[in-house]
């Protein structure tokens, strides 16, 4: 496969006689007699390595590193000299030169240096690319929403992303609090550093301070190595926690101190860690009240909410729903390779006028059930949940439910793989309700 590599040296001959070797080996070259014109075809081509001399008629090439890793940062420069200097190859290393050599000496270096320096550009490249995909997933311009409330909110969430500000989401359960957290992480300085995630509500408060502080050896019975917590894991990046609000209050007054100084004790430590971490978090819950009744720590409430972000529900913003369900049928028809389902009028009325109480959580498990359901093309009001909309379907008599109701949970385990936990999630049932109709309908 051929790549590109370019040279910027002031001497013709000297371009002349790299280009001609290199293009033996089946690369593209491309050549330039200053730093400014090399930049500009860096700029305008799928460059891959970088052969740059150090004395240029209007740069220094081992500083001209920084400015081409700028513009391409998983390419690879190889800096070439005249007179090499230790202090100058200390430099252009630092700059993150991959190698620094001299011309005539080490001319037959060059290509498997070249080769090198390539593999680990085209690692780098696929690297770039996937961070670029992830960061383009889970940036603001994926929230998906024309509304005023929501623009509102987007608007916010923008302001502070770009700054270290600690964030509270507040918001019924299903609003995309999560979705908010990691667009302000990717919005921000800290955007390749790594965002990390913990549900307080998922932990005892042992577990949960185990998980979030890390511990020594010993700490307790079955601590039988040092373990690092979600909070060393997140250093110089974002730590999103959800519902906040179930944390413990001892525990909180140990967040606190991360919030005030960023530093923490493990368990089963006698010395702190120190970090640097941003802290997004998130509730369902009005810390406020839960503040006055002596639930949540006061002064963990305040410093918090230094900048809150109020995240509508979805029947706050009817006008998105649409939008929205057309991006999930979207979604969940890739997945299974039925690119041609479309809504028919009936299904988007229901969805329209339905009181969304798990909000985009709630819509987007109803399109990924209809998916997996349809037998046609169109979907339509029959693939609704039963109790949906108020008993919308309530004409269809008892035996007819209980035969659809078999057949569309034969179909969603069929989907899940026999997986019964995803299954009662589909489904919105219990697992404990579909264990019971499992067996009610002799289902194998």
């Amino acid at each position: 496969m051929e790549h590109t590599i370019l040279i910027i040296d002031d001497e013709a001959k000297i371009r002349s006689l790299l280009s001609r070797i290199i293009e033996l080996e089946g690369f593209h070259v491309l050549q330039a007699a200053t730093g400014k014109e090399g930049l500009k075809l860096l700029s305008a081509h799928e460059v891959m390595v970088v052969l740059s001399d150090v004395k240029l008629p209007d740069a220094n090439g081992v500083e001209l590193v920084i400015a081409i890793k700028k513009i391409r940062p998983y390419v690879e420069v190889i800096n070439l000299t005249a007179f090499g200097t230790i202090a100058d190859g200390v430099t252009a290393m630092r700059n993150g030169a991959f190698d620094y050599i001299t011309k005539g000496d080490d001319n037959d270096k060059i290509i498997p240096l070249l080769h090198k320096a390539l593999e680990k550009a085209k690692l780098q490249a696929r690297v770039f690319d996937l961070e670029k995909k992830v960061g383009l997933k889970h940036s603001f311009e994926s929230i998906i929403g024309s509304s005023p409330a929501i623009k509102e909110a987007i608007t916010l969430a923008q302001k502070v992303a770009v700054t270290d500000t600690t964030v509270l989401l507040l918001g019924e359960t299903g609003t995309g609090k999560e979705v908010f957290a990691q667009a302000i992480h990717y919005g921000s300085p800290r955007r390749n550093k790594p965002f990390v995630a913990l549900n307080c509500s998922g932990f005892n408060p042992e577990l949960l301070e185990s998980e979030l502080f890390g511990y020594k050896e010993g700490a307790f019975t079955g601590a039988n190595k040092d373990k690092k917590g979600l909070l060393e894991e997140a250093n110089e990046g974002t730590l999103f926690l959800d519902e906040i609000g179930e944390m413990n209050i001892d525990l909180q007054a140990k967040l606190l101190r991360v919030l005030e100084n960023q530093t923490f004790i493990k368990m089963g430590a006698t010395q702190t860690s120190k970090v640097n971490v941003r802290i997004i978090a998130a509730t369902n819950r009005d810390l406020k009240s839960e503040s006055d009744k002596g639930n949540f720590r006061s002064d963990l409430f305040y410093r918090l909410s230094v900048f809150a972000i109020v995240l509508p529900s979805l029947s706050q913003r009817k006008g998105d729903i649409v939008l929205l369900a057309k991006h999930y049928l979207k979604e969940f028809s890739d997945k299974v390779n039925r690119n041609e389902l479309t809504m028919d009028n009936s299904f988007i009325e229901y969805l329209s006028n339905h009181y969304w109480k798990g909000n985009i959580r709630e819509l987007k498990n109803i399109i990924e059930r209809a998916v997996i359901l349809a037998s046609s093309n169109v979907i339509g009001s029959d693939l609704l949940p039963y109790e949906f909309n108020n008993g919308a379907n309530d004409a269809t008599n008892a035996m007819e439910m209980a035969m659809v109701e078999k057949q569309h949970i034969i179909k969603v385990l069929s989907y899940a793989r026999g997986n019964k936990t995803e299954t009662a999630r589909l489904l919105g049932i219990g697992l404990t309700t579909l264990y019971r109709k499992i067996e009610e309908y002799n289902i194998n």
